[in-house]
């Protein structure tokens, strides 16, 4: 199972493209792979002939594991999945008495009454466990009659036996009229990618100590600007106010190194390329494409990239690398009429910045007159283990100066 993101721990098998006894030619289709941030093609990176295919369509295995195995034409696959040790025989005594002294044992199959273990995946294993079904009453599918997950899935669906428990009381009957108050849930089972943002969200709230800083952006001259710039602009390059925002966060981080870092181990960690996250809401969950190189890039680069992976969020052709490397995020809820929020650190990035709606706000201006103007609200959510209130301050003080005279982000 190839590594197919930064933060991938397993993968899923979608779908083989080569049949067993199939040609394999490097760098071609060989297998669809659904990972932690996306759905992807991998590419064979050797030629030969699929000897073997592994993990099935279905199975989840860890990085690393065996999935298939490339080889010469002729050749012949091994018994025996080189990712599975030679089981061990159950310590425990034969009921049947010990095989004869001259003859091996024989190997217990997944139906069979043998003393040794069934043939079974790691994932099956585990998948077994937490439903509690016995893997002698599951009928394996896999390669040499192995046991895979789907097989214990579906055993566990029919009902196969499982370790007694306690049995439980029934429930109360509900009250006169309290009967259906809810109605019948529906189960809706999460996608990896869900799985995926709902774990790494849950550990940003349990190891980052957060703090949140918030200010109130003029963005009359950006909107002058982006007037200006759209008589000229082709190709669709006209900048968005969300593009000139992830331009000055692109600068401000930049000149801000703590910023563009991360807390790792007891040691900071200060990346020497400014790669800004943009949150997109797609697919049922929460996918962050990467603009690399923002403090680095014409605003008109950098409208043309953010376009270009928006697009392949909503459409599912965004792949993991597109979705690595982030070193600060910001995420835009403006355009729902959300004024004001705090979101989450995407771990292990320092700070994330909320962009609320832009406005028409009264002002007093300099001269003590009560004028309108075009504001918005930041918020930037800070590690505390990385970032002290002075060091936001600072930061977010530097974005607000770059959006009230954006000359600076159009050269």
């Amino acid at each position: 199972m190839p590594r197919l993101s930064d933060s991938m721990e397993e993968g899923t098998v979608l779908k083989w493209l080569v049949e067993v006894g199939g040609e394999v030619k490097r760098g071609e289709p060989l297998v669809e792979i659904e990972t932690d941030k996306a759905n992807m093609t991998y590419e064979a990176d050797s030629d030969g002939v699929l000897l073997e295919v592994v993990a099935d369509e279905g199975d989840t295995l860890a990085v690393g594991e065996v999935i298939a195995r490339v080889g010469e034409a002729g050749e012949e696959a091994p018994k025996r999945a080189a990712s599975e040790p030679e089981e061990e025989p159950d310590p425990q005594p034969e009921e049947e008495g010990e095989p004869e002294p001259d003859q091996p044992p024989a190997r217990r199959t997944p139906s069979g009454n043998g003393g040794e273990r069934v043939k079974a995946s790691p994932v099956a294993r585990r998948i077994a466990g937490e439903l509690g079904v016995e893997l002698a009453t599951v009928e394996g599918s896999g390669p040499g009659g192995r046991v895979i997950k789907a097989d214990v899935e579906a055993t566990a669906g029919a009902g196969a036996p499982a370790p007694e428990v306690p049995a439980e009381k029934p429930a109360p009957a509900p009250a006169a009229g309290e009967a259906g108050v809810k109605g019948q849930p529906e189960t809706v089972e999460l996608t990896r990618l869900q799985r995926t943002v709902s774990r790494r969200m849950a550990e940003s709230k349990a190891t980052a100590p957060d703090f949140a800083l918030e200010v109130e952006v003029d963005m009359t001259l950006c909107i002058e600007l982006r007037g200006r710039l759209k008589e000229s602009a082709v190709d669709g390059a006209l900048p968005s106010y969300n593009d000139m925002i992830v331009k000055a966060v692109g600068l401000a981080a930049r000149e801000h190194p703590k910023v563009n870092g991360a807390y790792r181990d007891g040691q900071f960690e200060l990346y020497p390329e400014v790669n800004v996250g943009v949150a997109v809401a797609a697919q049922d969950a929460l996918v962050v494409p990467v603009v690399r190189g923002a403090d680095q890039r014409s605003l008109g680069d950098i409208a043309r990239q953010a376009r270009r992976l928006i697009d392949k969020v909503r459409d599912g052709s965004i792949t993991p690398p597109e979705l690595s490397g982030g070193t600060i995020t910001v995420s835009n809820l403006g355009m729902y009429g959300i004024d004001r929020f705090t979101a989450i650190i995407n771990p292990p990035q320092a700070a994330i910045l909320s962009i609320g709606a832009l406005k028409k706000k009264p002002v007093v201006d300099d001269r003590d007159r009560v004028v309108s103007r075009d504001a918005m609200t930041i918020t930037m959510v800070c590690d505390h283990r990385i970032l002290y209130g002075a060091d936001g301050a600072e930061f977010l003080g530097r974005v607000r100066e770059l959006l009230e005279q954006p000359l600076a982000l159009a050269l």
